[in-house]
């Protein structure tokens, strides 16, 4: 290469880097909005990409920053990112003037990675309007109450088996067992078939989802990648998931449907909805298109809810008096049934509800949640006499539920595990406590996976006690390699069967004696 080209060459490849890299990462000080400065590429996120804090921590460290804002700017690498901070504001944002921010961050192109891009969470503007219109009656009461005897089932055998397991104490990475329950019950409730994955962790189904749900994996690498280099991502053909996973998912869905058409088969499940659903026109939905939703629908619920549980027992171990406020909840429910929960018994258990919620409180699994303006939009003015900002289409904004959880301005004692504060929920406002999200983008399976968990935690602890063992993590620490909120060393409890510990006692206290 002559001198002349390579000069050329090498000052073409500083403007693209300029242009496409470093002119973004100004943005902030030229709209002279609050922010820190950055770094080239990494932006604010050093403390992740160096795995010092996981990503939950780094943002809620900036949070911290700046504590008398409306909003402050984020570099999430290089992508320019509104963090707002003020409730007033987020509810402006995402229920009064929504129409201004429609849209989540679309972080995968729908064509190559259908999977994710054309499930629900990532569908925009009049494509996920029709498509939530389509799957909301899935999870209305009455839908709910008719698959609770799905996730009881599942729930029922799965503590049976460590109840079983458990007579003389037995310890458990509740992570790991809790994906087992969940798998279960999605893939009973979404794809319509019974695994019992507890019993038979090789199965294919849950050996097959394991391997492609995995946040500890490189996934929540490639989540960050494809949100900040979308051009990249398409240009070296990178997925989320690979044609594997789609071609098995569609290939159980296929076979699930055949099975019921042929059988004449109904059950009171997801599939059997989009089944029997016709547009306007009279169209049905695709195969393709039933496993693009159920999909979603699983990998939200498979990490998601099986996290919760975790953190949840984790703190139940941990606070004996918890434990026994529940125990007791849980007795009179028994005795109220005659031993058979029902839907409205579970979904009236004020303290097990308190316990749940202040889980989801203070372990908000994902970091943030984002929107993207589709119609341009002025924020008033960060600090008193500052200007106000337009935001203009195709800006992201954020709310930062795992902060916004845990500050004492809207919760005292913020890092303490108190289920009695959600009693009587008068510390915070509808936009502090957002662990399923605000507006009309609020989680549409908000309300089955509270379900699921309810379920599990009356049935295990119904059954077992829990207590902490040599490995629990005290405190929680954080992992730095996940996206979403992991224990750095996973959640190790032992569980005991209810009933055995006195026994188990008395014979330790009768063999010393003799």
């Amino acid at each position: 290469m002559d001198p002349l080209t390579l000069i050329l060459t090498l000052v073409l490849g500083f403007l693209l880097v300029y242009r496409y890299l470093w002119k973004s990462m100004t943005r902030f000080k030229e709209l002279n909005v609050p922010h820190k400065t950055p770094i080239p590429i990494i932006g604010n996120m050093a403390p992740t990409v160096f795995r010092k804090a996981s990503m939950h921590e780094c943002l809620e460290d900036l949070y911290h920053r700046f504590p008398n804002v409306k909003y402050f700017g984020v570099y999430h690498f290089v992508t320019p990112v509104i963090v707002i901070r003020d409730p007033e504001l987020i509810t402006s944002i995402a229920v009064k003037n929504f129409d201004n921010f429609t849209d989540h961050v679309s972080i995968v192109d729908e064509e190559m990675d259908p999977l994710l891009g054309k499930g629900l969470f990532f569908l925009r503007g009049d494509a996920w309007r029709e498509m939530r219109r389509t799957l909301s009656p899935s999870f209305t009461s009455s839908k709910l109450k008719t698959m609770f005897h799905l996730i009881t089932d599942c729930a029922d055998k799965f503590t049976q088996f460590v109840a079983d397991e458990a007579k003389q104490g037995r310890t458990y990475e509740t992570k790991d067992i809790f994906g087992r329950y969940t798998n279960d019950a999605v893939a009973s409730c979404n794809f319509g078939f019974v695994t019992d994955s507890m019993r038979d962790p090789k199965n294919e189904f849950y050996s097959f989802a394991k391997r492609t749900i995995d946040f500890m994996s490189s996934l929540s690498l490639r989540l960050i990648l494809g949100n900040n280099f979308p051009m990249l991502f398409k240009l070296l053909r990178i997925r989320m998931f690979d044609d594997s996973a789609r071609h098995y998912f569609v290939s159980v869905v296929d076979n699930v449907v055949k099975a019921r058409k042929e059988k004449g088969i109904h059950r009171p499940d997801v599939i059997q909805m989009m089944m029997e659903y016709k547009d306007a026109d009279g169209n049905c939905l695709t195969i393709e298109e039933m496993t693009y939703q159920a999909f979603v629908f699983y990998t939200a619920s498979y990490d998601t809810v099986s996290s919760i549980l975790s953190f949840a027992v984790h703190e139940i171990a941990l606070n004996p008096e918890i434990q026994a406020k529940l125990h007791r909840e849980i007795e009179e429910v028994v005795a109220k049934t005659d031993g058979k929960p029902t839907y409205e018994a579970l979904k009236n258990m004020q303290y097990m509800n308190a316990v749940i919620n202040e889980t989801l409180r203070l372990y908000a699994v994902i970091p943030f949640l984002d929107r993207v303006c589709v119609k341009e939009f002025q924020l008033p003015p960060a600090t008193p006499g500052g200007q106000p900002v337009t935001v203009k289409p195709g800006d992201i904004v954020w709310f930062l539920s795992f902060a916004l959880q845990r500050d004492s301005e809207y919760f005292s004692d913020p890092l303490k595990f108190d289920p009695d504060r959600c009693l009587s929920p008068t510390e915070s406002s509808q936009a502090t406590y957002i662990p399923f999200g605000l507006g009309p983008r609020l989680c549409i399976g908000n309300r089955f996976a509270l379900l699921m968990c309810r379920v599990m935690l009356f049935y295990l602890l119904w059954r077992c006690e829990l207590e902490p063992c040599e490995k629990t993590s005290i405190p929680m620490k954080f992992s730095s390699k996940s996206f979403v909120l992991m224990a750095k060393e996973g959640w190790w409890l032992k569980f005991r069967t209810r009933g055995t510990k006195t026994n188990l006692e008395d014979n330790e206290t009768a063999n010393r004696t003799n």
